[in-house]
C-alpha cells in the first residue's frame, strides 16, 4: 500500500549520530533536537541508523486516506509529496506532544479516537507537503435524517468506540472525511466527542443507580480502565466520580 511515514524524534540526537537513507542514498543530516520531523514516501523505502538509544514516533499515513482528504477539499489527488528531513513542524510536534501520554498508557487509544487523529493529521500532511495552497473548507451540510439514525445506532452499540469512522462512513454512504466534517456540523461535536459524553451520561446513570465499584462503573460506560475513566469524568464533569456520586446519589 502506498503510504507516507511521518517520524517525529522524542529527544535530541548529537551531530554525526543519525544517519538516514532513501532511495539507497544516504540523506544529509545533522544535529536533530527534540520533536524535529521527517516526512518521506514508503517507495523510497526509508531506512536509519543511530549509535545510541532514540525515540521516536511513527506513522504510517495511507496515500487513499490522503487522497479522501484532498477530494473532499475540492483537490484530487496528490501525486507527489515534498520530501522533509529533520523539519521545525509545530503541527506535527503538538500533536505528538498530545497523543504520547496515550500511546504509552498499557491501554491504547480507541480505534475512534485513531482515525480521528488520523483525519487531522492527514489534512495537516495535503496542506503543508502536498503543495496545497490555505484555502477556506468548503460549505458542507450535515447528515440527513437517516444518516444522524444509523450513525447513532452505532455508537450508542460500540460505547468502547471500537467502531471504526470508516465504518459509520460507509453505513452513511460518505467517505471517511466527509462524513467526519458532515456529523460535526449535524451534532457540533466530532463522533469520538460525542460518544464520549454518552459515556459519561452512562456513567453517571450507574453512579446514582447503583453502588458498583468505579472499576465496574468504568467498564460497563465503555472506558477501558479505572485510571482512564477517572480522568475523563474529571475533565468532562469537573470532579471525580465518587465525589460526585455522593453528592447525587438519594440520601
Amino acid at each position: 500500500m502506498k503510504a507516507l511515514l511521518v517520524s517525529v524524534g522524542l529527544r535530541s540526537i548529537p551531530l554525526g549520530g543519525y544517519l538516514l537513507w532513501a532511495d539507497t542514498k544516504q540523506l544529509p543530516t545533522s544535529y536533530v533536537p527534540a520533536f524535529r520531523s521527517n516526512v518521506i514516501d514508503f517507495d523510497a523505502a526509508p531506512a536509519c541508523w543511530a549509535d545510541q538509544p532514540f525515540d521516536f514516533v511513527h506513522y504510517h499515513v495511507p496515500r487513499e486516506t490522503l487522497d479522501d482528504i484532498a477530494e473532499d477539499w475540492g483537490f484530487g489527488p496528490v501525486s507527489e509529496y515534498r520530501q522533509s528531513l529533520i523539519e521545525q513542524d509545530l503541527v506535527l510536534a503538538q500533536l505528538t506532544r498530545n497523543i504520547v501520554p496515550s500511546i504509552s498508557q498499557e491501554k491504547k487509544p480507541c480505534s475512534l479516537a485513531l482515525d480521528h487523529f488520523q483525519l487531522v493529521l492527514g489534512a495537516h500532511l495535503v496542506q503543508r507537503y502536498g503543495g496545497i495552497a490555505t484555502v477556506h473548507p468548503p460549505t458542507i451540510g450535515g447528515l440527513a435524517k437517516w444518516q444522524k439514525q444509523r450513525a447513532l445506532e452505532l455508537l450508542r452499540e460500540n460505547l468502547d468506540g471500537s467502531v471504526r469512522l470508516s465504518d459509520l462512513a460507509k453505513e452513511c454512504g460518505l467517505s471517511v472525511s466527509h462524513f467526519a466534517r458532515s456529523f460535526k456540523t449535524a451534532f457540533g461535536v466530532s463522533s469520538h466527542q460525542w460518544l464520549i459524553h454518552q459515556r459519561i451520561n452512562r456513567a453517571k446513570e450507574l453512579l446514582v443507580q447503583t453502588k458498583l465499584p468505579l472499576s465496574d462503573v468504568a467498564a460497563q460506560a465503555g472506558f477501558g480502565d479505572q485510571p482512564a475513566f477517572t480522568r475523563t469524568f474529571h475533565r468532562v464533569v469537573g470532579t471525580s466520580p465518587g465525589y460526585w456520586r455522593r453528592e447525587h446519589q438519594p440520601r
